[in-house]
């Protein structure tokens, strides 16, 4: 049988036994179908020890104690962001984006829903001609999608404006704090 890594399982049968497997506990090097080789990391691992109950295992007091102070470094980090999030500064980027956003929103979908609501019940004020071919329903429809680009041109200006450099800010100072309340590590 052969394993997912190009080499063929100890069934038994084969000349190569299990601890030949186990004998380095480093990566495998494994040739793949191009003749190009490779590393397998995960390879001897079970042969390592690792994994397997009753057997060494890895030194749990170092692991845990930088786990431990990389979790406290993540809790120190978490309030620094629910201080900024409570900070007026936050609080008056957010209140911009509502002022611009909700109104937009709203409109455009009054818009569509006046659109779609007269194409249905409307039809032949939406196929009267304005000029020629061009009928009500041909430049409404338009109209929804130049209505379309300038409320994302608004919505960039607006952001760019009244947005972008107090959310740049805020952005450098919690970046800061937070690497102050992991201890300097970025």
């Amino acid at each position: 049988m052969q394993s997912s890594n190009g080499r063929t399982r100890d069934s038994g049968d084969s000349s190569e036994s299990a601890g030949d497997h186990g004998r380095g506990h480093g990566p495998a090097s494994v040739e793949a179908a191009g003749h190009a080789r490779y590393t397998d990391p995960w390879y001897d691992v079970l042969a390592s020890g690792w994994g397997e109950s009753g057997s060494l295992s890895p030194p749990v007091a170092d692991v845990s104690a930088a786990r431990r102070e990389r979790q406290d470094g993540a809790v120190a980090a978490a309030q620094v962001y629910l201080e900024v999030q409570r900070s007026a500064a936050f609080q008056e980027v957010r209140s911009r984006y509502r002022r611009f956003v909700v109104p937009a929103v709203v409109g455009f979908f009054l818009w569509y829903v006046a659109y779609v609501v007269t194409a249905t019940t409307a039809p032949g004020f939406m196929a009267r001609p304005v000029v020629g071919a061009v009928n009500v329903a041909l430049l409404a429809g338009l109209g929804q999608f130049l209505s379309t680009f300038l409320l994302t041109w608004a919505y960039s200006r607006h952001a760019r404006l009244r947005r972008d450099r107090a959310a740049l800010d805020l952005r450098w100072e919690t970046q800061e704090l937070t690497r102050e309340a992991r201890g300097g590590v970025a």
